[in-house]
């Protein structure tokens, strides 16, 4: 999803930070699509359980670009974790990188972003509407993510729009089998999975058209949470 992002707010004209951990490659790649755009990307590495890491990636995309006008909050562990399974290092490692890691950046690019009166999109998970129960750091990390969005939206305002992007099926775990990819299906209303480039499409109508939206999740589900 967040290289279709990157590649949808190119295509749109902006210049584009390209985070990554550990993909080197493939964040290099991102930007030089972005780049085709004849748009400036570079990428940028920082481990985002590491708060002090996270705080110096805005500084990085500072120095590069000269500004920040949106931040968008993508990067997220996905993992099994039962209540039988929990263990309190994981629990604390997934909540860094999901919660904490967003608003450590929210924070540092608070300034910068007041001054562009700029954006944040927090990419949450419809999931929170029927919890699960085998992905609980994850689930818990993205339902406190919402609250996050929805305190940022009124601790930045007027200057700093924020919103949330509640996906559900639109980027398959590469574990899910077959006949669980097909059952989730089943049970979305609109009867078919979404895609990368669906959430990309609503956070490129987000910044466009967004300007008296903050606040929100918009889920772009499928109608998953209606069931």
């Amino acid at each position: 999803m967040g290289r279709a992002i990157a590649l949808r707010l190119a295509r749109a004209g902006c210049h584009i930070a390209v985070h990554y951990h550990s993909s080197a490659a493939d964040a290099a790649q991102t930007a030089e699509a972005c780049r085709a755009q004849r748009v400036r990307a570079e990428s940028l590495q920082a481990d985002l359980s590491d708060p002090a890491a996270a705080g110096k990636l805005v500084e990085q995309v500072l120095a590069r670009f000269g500004r920040l006008d949106v931040l968008v909050n993508n990067a997220s562990i996905f993992e099994v974790m039962t209540i039988d399974q929990f263990d309190l290092g994981d629990w604390e490692r997934i909540l860094r990188t999901n919660l904490t890691a967003p608003m450590v950046l929210a924070h540092a690019a608070r300034q910068p972003l007041r001054q562009a009166r700029g954006r944040i999109v927090n990419l949450c998970d419809a999931a929170t509407v029927r919890p699960w129960p085998d992905h609980l750091a994850y689930t818990v990390s993205k339902g406190a993510l919402e609250i996050l969005t929805r305190v940022l939206a009124r601790a930045l305002a007027p200057e700093v729009n924020v919103v949330g992007i509640a996906p559900g099926v639109a980027a398959w775990p590469d574990h899910y089998q077959p006949e669980v990819r097909e059952r989730l299906i089943r049970s979305i209303p609109l009867r078919r999975a979404g895609t990368p480039d669906d959430i990309a499409a609503a956070v490129d109508f987000l910044l466009r058209e967004g300007d008296y939206i903050t606040g929100v999740i918009l889920p772009v589900d499928g109608g998953r949470q209606l069931v």
